[in-house]
């Protein structure tokens, strides 16, 4: 199964319930590395680039990973009262936009902030929203969006929050409302 999917509830109680599902590499409850402050990092499954010399080759794949609802990831990010954030990471959040934005949207709701690594650039993600569901949805909930592939020859270790010299760290609501790319350092 690729992408997302929501599924009715199979569990007692609101069977009008609907869950939206997410399928992940993995979950860090704790990273300091992936994003400002303490943050938990929720790694999409399935990516489409496949960049040479990628930190996470094994996310690639879209049939590999495990299937979770949102409201456990939730749950877990509960849990911790010390998390500033959610980073999504990858493989590639944009393959599966529709329910990271759902997980973004009840992450608000804890008053988390939602910092998104993807291979797209800006530019193509605002260019090609209307044929991709999804993709302006979780652009919208995304506070900060480090954009652009991993590129071998541009990789530098000493780069705050990226790999590569081409990412960028986008401010996306200042960039929204500046009407031009407004980059962190």
């Amino acid at each position: 199964m690729t992408g997302s999917s929501i599924c009715p509830s199979a569990g007692w109680g609101d069977k009008s319930k609907v869950e939206t599902y997410i399928r992940i590499a993995g979950i860090i409850r704790e990273s300091i590395v992936d994003g400002p402050g303490i943050r938990m990092v929720v790694f999409a499954q399935g990516c489409r680039h496949k960049c040479p010399g990628c930190h996470n080759p094994e996310t690639h794949s879209f049939d590999g990973g495990t299937l979770v609802t949102v409201d456990a990831i939730i749950e877990q990010a509960k849990r911790n009262p010390l998390l500033d954030g959610i980073t999504f990471s990858g493989g590639e959040p944009f393959e599966q936009a529709e329910a990271f934005a759902v997980l973004a949207r009840e992450a608000k709701k804890l008053n988390l902030d939602i910092m998104t690594y993807t291979g797209y650039t800006y530019e193509y993600l605002v260019e090609n929203a209307v044929k991709h569901r999804g993709w302006h949805d979780l652009l919208e909930e995304s506070d900060i969006l480090v954009d652009g592939r991993f590129e071998m020859d541009k990789r530098n270790l000493l780069l705050r929050f990226r790999g590569s010299e081409n990412q960028r760290i986008i401010d996306v609501k200042r960039t929204r409302a500046e009407n031009r790319i407004v980059v962190l350092d």
